[in-house]
């Protein structure tokens, strides 16, 4: 069968077509600390790219609530289901990918997606436009975890009630499923910057990536008889300028940029000269995970996962690292990770990508192609206020102390 080099499962896994990366890989960094889910970033995209008819159900980017969100309805849970048993062993997965939960032999040709030949057999479903499109805000703001008393007190790390935001665009992955599955081969990687594209005159509209993209963020446009999906904002990339979404992101949680393989990772400590954010945060710290990297389809969206939230969940979206990547990210409370904290509070101060990021002295700077775009301080100054104290006879108890 065909083998791919998969360095988010340390091995590799199987796919329909041989591997072929682009000359640099276009990355994304979302902080999930950070995302007070306004929807910013919904609007602008929805603004920009899906507004016409037959686009109404479509998010390109969209915000949901975990655990119990999901645009389409369940789109992870029904997916995970189908997989079967995902086991880790370090940081090896074991399990099935979506691409061999059901033993296709991709090194027969006749096995291919072709037009004659549809094979969908990945692990998935196919959603229905109309029951699965049409709640967007689904499970919003829903809490899991015990029962919320009145005098409760979130003291520890992880919280006893919790629920977090997970903005979600195209992963542009590097082995697509959409693109893996499409039997008119409609889709493809950019060769330039691995932006994954629907060619809309090459579209047959035969919803295969509808059913083998695991995000779901491959969607059918019915008044347009195509589908169409998230395009990375490339007319801006390609000028230096981030996607809408990040632009916009009130929140700055988003940073845009490339990242490399780890064998071709850029190790530059920016406390002694320019470095690849991307590569810093994901390779050199590793604060920064994958989307269900069990999939099995090396996406190149990452996140630094929420510091409340249970690990053992956080373990099934983002892989084994999580321990070590929350660990690292409150380290920059303590101060112990300056070239973290520089980069993470370049984080929306520009309206461009960042190809390279510096720390000098008290600030943090920002490059694009070796022009400055961007100079922060690295702290701020703060007041911090007792976590509890005593008004007019009674305790009161701060949960922002800062």
């Amino acid at each position: 069968m065909p083998q791919v080099d998969n360095w988010q499962l340390n091995r590799e896994v199987e796919f329909p077509y041989e591997e072929a990366r682009p000359e640099r890989q276009w990355a994304a960094m979302f902080d999930l600390n950070k995302c007070i889910e306004c929807q910013t970033c919904t609007l602008a995209c929805k603004t920009t790219w899906t507004h016409e008819e037959g686009q109404e159900h479509m998010f390109w980017n969209n915000v949901e609530t975990k655990p119990y969100g999901g645009h389409p309805v369940g789109w992870d849970k029904r997916t995970l289901e189908d997989m079967g048993a995902m086991e880790w062993d370090g940081d090896t997965y074991e399990g099935d990918t979506i691409f061999e939960t059901e033993d296709v032999d991709w090194d027969d040709p006749d096995n291919h997606p072709t037009e004659e030949n549809i094979n969908d057999e990945v692990a998935g479903f196919m959603p229905d436009i109309q029951d699965d499109w049409r709640y967007p805000n689904l499970g919003e703001d829903e809490t899991a975890g015990t029962e919320m008393e009145s005098d409760m007190h979130f003291d520890d790390d992880t919280h006893p009630i919790w629920f977090f935001y997970l903005p979600r665009i195209c992963n542009h992955c590097t082995y697509a499923g959409c693109a893996g599955g499409c039997p008119v081969q409609a889709i493809y990687k950019r060769p330039e910057d691995g932006v994954v594209l629907i060619d809309r005159e090459e579209c047959q509209a035969r919803l295969v990536c509808n059913e083998t993209c695991p995000y779901k963020k491959a969607q059918f446009n019915p008044a347009e008889n195509i589908s169409q999906k998230c395009v990375g904002c490339y007319p801006k990339t390609e000028d230096g300028r981030a996607p809408q979404c990040f632009e916009t992101c009130l929140g700055k949680i988003r940073l845009h940029g490339y990242i490399n393989t780890p064998e071709e990772a850029d190790d530059a400590d920016p406390l002694e000269g320019p470095a690849n954010p991307m590569d810093f945060l994901v390779h050199e710290k590793e604060v920064a995970l994958p989307l269900y990297p069990q999939f099995g389809l090396e996406p190149n969206v990452y996140y630094i996962p929420p510091t409340t939230a249970p690990i053992d969940y956080l373990e099934q979206l983002f892989g084994p690292g999580v321990e070590d990547a929350l660990e690292t990210y409150r380290a920059i409370g303590d101060g112990d990770e300056p070239g973290l904290e520089g980069l993470l509070n370049l984080m929306g101060s520009t309206e461009w990508s960042l190809t390279e990021f510096e720390v000098d002295g008290d600030e943090a700077i920002g490059y694009y192609e070796g022009d400055e775009v961007g100079r922060v301080p690295i702290t701020e100054p703060q007041a911090e206020r007792d976590r509890v104290e005593e008004v007019d006879g009674q305790e009161v108890y701060r949960l922002d102390i800062t």
